[in-house]
C-alpha cells in the first residue's frame, strides 16, 4: 500500500473587532474540509502545512501549536489503495488576501466559528471533526450552543 504524508491547519483570523473567524475550503468533492497537502523533500510538517495554506488559500501564516494527526485509507485510482496521515496545526493568519487555488479546491471562506462547525459537521469529513474541536478548545471558542469542545 502507498504511503502520503501530509500537512495543514485549522487556519483562524481576529476581525477587527476582536472576533474569530475560521478558514473552511470547500474541496473539488464539494466537501468542507481543512486546507492542506503533501509534504515535499527537505520540509517539515510545519513548513508543508503553511506553505500548502499559501498555496491553497493565498493566506500566509504561522503555527500557533501542533492539533493532531490522523490516519485514514483512501484509493487513488492511478496507485491503488493508499495509506493517508495529515498532520493538522492551529494556524493564526498573519497577511494575504483569500485567494482559492481553483486546481485544488472549489472555495475558501472566512466564517463565524458556529457557522464553520455547522458547516463542517454537516457537509464535511468526520476525521476532521476532532481537529476542529481541538481548535476551538484552544481559542476558547464553544462549538454550538449545547455542545462543549
Amino acid at each position: 500500500m502507498a504511503k502520503e504524508v501530509s500537512a495543514g491547519g485549522v487556519v483562524y483570523r481576529r476581525t477587527k473587532d476582536n472576533k474569530i473567524e475560521l478558514m473552511i475550503i470547500e474541496d473539488r468533492y464539494l466537501k468542507a474540509s481543512l486546507p492542506k497537502g503533501k509534504q515535499e523533500e527537505g520540509e517539515t510538517m510545519e513548513e508543508t502545512a503553511l506553505r500548502e495554506i499559501k498555496e491553497e488559500t493565498g493566506i500566509e501564516g504561522k503555527v500557533v501549536q501542533p492539533l493532531e494527526t490522523i490516519y485514514y485509507n483512501y484509493y487513488h485510482p492511478k496507485v491503488g489503495a493508499v495509506k493517508k496521515e495529515v498532520h493538522y496545526y492551529l494556524v493564526e493568519a498573519m497577511s494575504g488576501t483569500l485567494a482559492p487555488q481553483l486546481e485544488e479546491i472549489n472555495t475558501a471562506v472566512w466564517m463565524s466559528p458556529e457557522a464553520a462547525w455547522e458547516k463542517q459537521t454537516k457537509h464535511g469529513y468526520q476525521n476532521n471533526i476532532s481537529v476542529l474541536a481541538k481548535a476551538y478548545q484552544l481559542l476558547g471558542l464553544s462549538t454550538r450552543k449545547g455542545q462543549t469542545s
